[in-house]
């Protein structure tokens, strides 16, 4: 599986503030995050980007920040993560029969990749899809992440609108899923309810086991 390396210098601009939290924070991970779970699984979640003080310092997708706290909160519920979140990567969290990845590896300003920086990454996502031999199912948080997964596929984006909780069924058998990003943001102004993140997993779950 393709990995970017840790000095990828395939975005100028994201390298760049890379560095200078190289500069500011050297005890931190400051680097393209690698993705998290083994390769046997069924689903994918595909996010957005590592957070500055969140995957871009511990080196693991979501951990260490809000998003985090309500995606390992959510995971071991519908029987996708076993043991303790403790916001650190060696916390002893396991994830069962799913995977987690970003669209961008590596963290941006303000929380915002160009897209420019996402498709300079995707190569990534697409040999990480093809890598996963039984992913059936690829939950995006977020239009970003919705987007890039439909590209990484060879999808139309305008035949697969985004929409939380949609479920869309794609030519050979894939599931796309979409849930609003479980940001602190959305979560603070009530886009995003536990509830509302919740049944994106039952419904992920049960289609999985049926």
């Amino acid at each position: 599986m393709i990995e970017p390396s840790r000095d990828c210098p395939l975005c100028p601009r994201l390298e760049a503030f890379r560095e200078r939290q190289r500069n500011e924070h050297p005890d931190w991970h400051n680097a393209p995050v690698p993705s998290f779970g083994g390769t046997e699984g069924r689903l994918l979640i595909v996010g957005l980007a590592p957070g500055l003080r969140g995957a871009n310092r511990t080196g693991r997708p979501f951990t260490g920040d809000y998003a985090g706290d309500l995606l390992f909160a959510t995971l071991p519920k519908y029987g996708f993560a076993t043991g303790e979140y403790g916001s650190n990567p060696g916390d002893g969290l396991t994830l069962i029969d799913c995977r987690i990845t970003n669209a961008a590896r590596c963290v941006p300003p303000e929380n915002k990749p160009l897209p420019a920086e996402i498709a300079a990454c995707r190569p990534f996502l697409v040999d990480e899809i093809a890598s996963l031999k039984n992913v059936r199912a690829i939950l995006a948080l977020g239009s970003v992440a919705h987007e890039s997964a439909l590209r990484t596929l060879g999808q139309r984006i305008a035949a697969y609108r985004f929409a939380h909780g949609a479920m869309h069924e794609l030519p050979g058998g894939m599931l796309l899923a979409d849930s609003y990003h479980c940001s602190r943001y959305n979560t603070n102004t009530g886009r995003l309810t536990v509830e509302m993140f919740e049944a994106v997993f039952a419904e992920l779950r049960r289609r999985l086991d049926r």
